[in-house]
Order: structure tokens, then C-alpha cells, then sequence
């Protein structure tokens, strides 16, 4: 399987490991994370969120996880061939039964948001077997600083739910990122951002194609510092 190749770091990628797509590159360069000191990145797969805000902020100690053996493993090659390895750090971890003795004031998760089904591609990864929206969220209250937020990217179908289960452990939502794949077309994913602090909420309109396989030049701006684009 080909690497993926960024401008500033290349995501070497394996059958067993989700690879690298949409969704994790939105995550990555959409979330708020340039104040963050102490992150932890749940279900890291090849990396490659944790490269990205590794990128982004370049004072950030960044602790990824994954339950995926594989996956570690990749994820361990592609930190060791960054420029920005000294910061990243991954471990063959349950996040449910993750034991930390310090907070985190950024958690950064792209879950698993299918419901448990029948189709065997990449399960872990994309059904929620092993970690659920409400696993997810209460973990992430417990090792979130008071001043932390915790940052997803979900189907917009979706939205609303984890919104809920979210208030139900305390964290309020403070920012909404409402991505769109076409211009004019329908509603796909969410940004979500919370907090244990209420605030008003920030909203933002995101269109990832301007026509169809024609990027939008949204799209083009956030990710000119990641995507080659044929340099």
C-alpha cells in the first residue's frame, strides 16, 4: 500500500489500519488546538491527527492510543520518521481503561460511529465494538482539564446524540463545525467541540468541494500547509 505524502511528513499506511481519509484531515486541521500544552489523541490509527496537531502546535506533548496492535505499530513507524517525533506518543491502550495521573487540556478523538453491524471491514475502527459515543465521553470528562476541550468528528445524524450524552457527564458544547461535502448539498459531518465551562457556542459553515472533485477554496486555504497539491 502507498504512503500517503504530506508536505512535512508522510503516513506509511497498512490493510489492517484504517487509512488515512477525509474525516481525519478535517479533524486535524479544523480543531482548536493552538493553545493546547497536554494532548491525548483516542484511536490514532496511522498517526496521523496526531501528526497534523503536532504540525500545528509545536509545543504540544502529544500521547496517542490505540487498541489496534497493528496499528501502534504504524503509527510508532510514522512518529519515528517525523520531524516532529521528540513530542509524539503511542501505546497499545483501552482507552476505557485508560489510567492517567495527569489531565489533558485537549482530547481529539475521529470514533467510531457506526452502530455494531454485520460488515467485517475495519471493525474497530468504524463500528462502536469497543468503544461507544457514551465510553468515549465519559473518559474524556474524567481526564479533561477544567480549561480543556475535548474535540470529534462525527456524521451530522449523530450530532445531536453525543450533544446529549455529552451534557449528561458535564461537558458543554462551545463550538459546532458544519461540514458540507458539496456546495448547496447536504449535511454530512460535525466538528464538535466541549467544554467542562459553558460559553457561547461558535459556529462555523465548512464545504469541502466547490463542484464535484473540484476542492472549494475553503478547503484549499485549510489545508495548504498539509496537502501537496501537486508541488
Amino acid at each position: 500500500m502507498k504512503p500517503f505524502r504530506f508536505q512535512k511528513f508522510d503516513i506509511i499506511q497498512h490493510e489492517n489500519v484504517f487509512r488515512v481519509g477525509t474525516d481525519g484531515v478535517l479533524l486535524g486541521a479544523l480543531c482548536q488546538v493552538e493553545n493546547a500544552q497536554k494532548i491525548l489523541e483516542v484511536g490514532t490509527g496511522t498517526g496521523l491527527i496526531s501528526l497534523m496537531l503536532a504540525q500545528r502546535n509545536a509545543n504540544a506533548e502529544i500521547t496517542a492510543l490505540d487498541l489496534n496492535e497493528d496499528a501502534v505499530k504504524l503509527a510508532q513507524e510514522n512518529f519515528k520518521n517525523s520531524p516532529f517525533s521528540e513530542r509524539l506518543h503511542v501505546f497499545h491502550q483501552d482507552f476505557k481503561t485508560f489510567a492517567s495521573q495527569k489531565e489533558y487540556d485537549f482530547v481529539v478523538c475521529n470514533p467510531p460511529f457506526f452502530e455494531e453491524n454485520n460488515s467485517v471491514k475495519d471493525i474497530l475502527a468504524r463500528q462502536q465494538v469497543e468503544l461507544t459515543f457514551r465510553n468515549l465521553i465519559e473518559k474524556a470528562s474524567k481526564i479533561l482539564s477544567s480549561e480543556g476541550i475535548f474535540s470529534v468528528i462525527i456524521p451530522s445524524e449523530s450530532a445531536q446524540e453525543f450533544e446529549n450524552l455529552a451534557q449528561d457527564f458535564d461537558l458543554y458544547l462551545v463550538r459546532k463545525v458544519n461540514i458540507f461535502g458539496i456546495e448547496n448539498g447536504v449535511l454530512k459531518r460535525n466538528v464538535l467541540e466541549f467544554s467542562k465551562k459553558k460559553s457561547a457556542l461558535e459556529t462555523l459553515d465548512f464545504t469541502i468541494e466547490k463542484s464535484p472533485r473540484k476542492y472549494s477554496d475553503q478547503y484549499l486555504e485549510l489545508t495548504k500547509e498539509f496537502h501537496v497539491f501537486g508541488k
